[in-house]
């Protein structure tokens, strides 16, 4: 496939959504590298995420995945000293709802602060789970739908104070070996890449 060209902010999340589900197929077939099949979801959901004839799944099937994971840190997998962390930080017009709250261990919250999670993670050096980049890049869509951002250039939204990072919406994904869906009670720190 030719390489994208990528110029509105709507085009830059849709790449990413589309990765996602590349990386997500990819994971659930147990593969240890990206085959044409998965080049085809990613074109596929691409082109219908730009035409409109496909959507991003609602945040409310996050909202069942976050029940199911249980009270857990969702970066490192610890069960103790629990608290909320705000996906989108506060201070940085991050919502107080439940839809941008996930679990974190009082280490992991302490450590990200106010700092932006994919920003947070690169530091890190780590790849979040798929399920959290797929919770931020829904609420990375919903926050730009509601702000009229869609359709502007992604050079527009670089210079603005919002509560993500445009520029680290992940387009490029680890081999699926390296990846992981969901940070599950037996996850523990050394097997996040």
């Amino acid at each position: 496939m030719a390489k994208q060209e990528i110029e509105t902010v709507r085009e830059q999340i849709f790449w990413s959504y589309a990765n996602l589900a590349m990386a997500h197929t990819a994971i659930d077939k147990k593969q240890t590298k990206y085959g044409t099949f998965n080049y085809m979801i990613r074109a596929k959901l691409f082109k219908g995420l730009k035409d409109g004839t496909m959507n991003m799944r609602t945040i409310f099937d996050d909202e069942k995945i976050k029940l199911q994971t249980g009270q857990i840190c969702n970066y490192c997998g610890s069960e103790d000293k629990l608290a909320l962390d705000h996906i989108f930080p506060q201070k940085l017009g991050g919502l107080d709802d439940a839809e941008n709250l996930i679990f974190a261990c009082r280490t992991c919250n302490s450590s990200k602060g106010k700092k932006d999670l994919i920003d947070w993670m690169n530091y890190r050096k780590q790849f979040l789970p798929l399920m959290i980049i797929r919770r931020y890049l829904k609420l990375t869509y919903k926050y730009c739908r509601e702000h009229e951002l869609l359709d502007k250039n992604i050079d527009d939204l670089k210079e603005m104070e919002l509560p993500f990072r445009i520029d680290l919406l992940p387009t490029k994904f680890p081999k699926p070996p390296e990846l992981t869906l969901n940070i599950g009670k037996t996850t523990t720190r050394q097997h996040m890449l």
